[in-house]
């Protein structure tokens, strides 16, 4: 597995587009990504102000500041979407979070506009989920799962069981595997105060294969990044299996289950994380 895949971004933190005050703040919070927001958190009447805001930011920004930036643009069916594309034209480096994706070419067209970002493609409908291959091989630089605006569009209740979440979510995960992508990251926990339910769903979300989660708050990146961290005894696991392996290739046995080429495999990738 590359590099690329063992380690990429954890956590991506929301920041409004209209609190240039906070863009620093939330760089400085340890989440891996800061998404500054110009669609759900700005009011209509606002857009255009948000927008100037974040283009007269990031031009001033730092290299480091704007390779750990991504901005969440209007979707490609709305009236201010060609507007961000073309406050963010010049701009190099930062990602760009295109929402409520449903076809191939709003990737395409948005890659073409945006030739210096990186496009994250935000699954957040029926149509969107139905379309995810073709999405996922358009050149987008990594999946996200909009759960709350999914539940939305099917008219599902996720309050206190997210299960019916499960169908797409796979879907999404194993469209990024067929294309060669990092591992999708989850939906937000609008349950600030709780970080239980912060945990198991992040929890949830790494049963189906999703490797990252979107943020709203920054007392919730530091539990996210802790839980994704291999443990003291999934490592001590991992060593004894290649221990185990070397000693005798092909046949070994540790704690009384055989140790096989994928046990060998999950093993040198545990390690890998570590290092990563």
């Amino acid at each position: 597995m590359s590099a690329d895949l063992l380690s990429p971004a954890r956590t991506y933190l929301f920041v409004p587009g209209t609190r240039p005050e906070r863009f620093g703040k939330a760089l400085a919070s340890g989440a891996d990504k800061v998404v500054i927001d110009l669609e759900d958190a700005v009011a209509a009447d606002d857009k255009a102000t948000a927008r100037s805001v974040v283009e007269a930011w990031l031009k001033r920004a730092a290299p480091g500041e704007q390779s750990r930036v991504v901005v969440r643009i209007n979707d490609a069916n709305s009236r201010w979407y060609a507007a961000d594309l073309a406050a963010l034209g010049d701009t190099h480096g930062i990602g760009v979070l295109l929402p409520k994706a449903e076809s191939a070419a709003q990737i395409v067209e948005t890659r073409a506009a945006l030739p210096g970002a990186g496009i994250l493609a935000l699954i957040e409908s029926a149509r969107g989920v139905s379309e995810v291959n073709r999405i996922a091989a358009a050149g987008v630089q990594r999946l996200v799962f909009g759960t709350l605006d999914f539940a939305l569009d099917l008219d599902m209740d996720i309050s206190s069981d997210g299960s019916g979440l499960a169908y797409a979510a796979s879907r999404i995960a194993i469209a990024s595997r067929l294309a060669g992508l990092p591992p999708p990251v989850a939906g937000v926990t609008p349950q600030l105060d709780d970080e239980q339910r912060l945990l198991a769903d992040l929890a949830d979300a790494r049963r189906h294969g999703f490797g990252a989660k979107l943020c709203i708050h920054p007392r919730q990146v530091q539990p996210i990044h802790a839980a994704l961290r291999p443990t003291p005894d999934a490592l001590d696991w991992a060593r004894r299996v290649l221990d185990a392996d070397a000693a005798s290739p092909g046949a070994a046995r540790l704690d009384g289950r055989m140790v096989d080429r994928p046990v060998v495999l999950q093993a040198r990738r545990t390690l890998a994380l570590a290092r990563a």
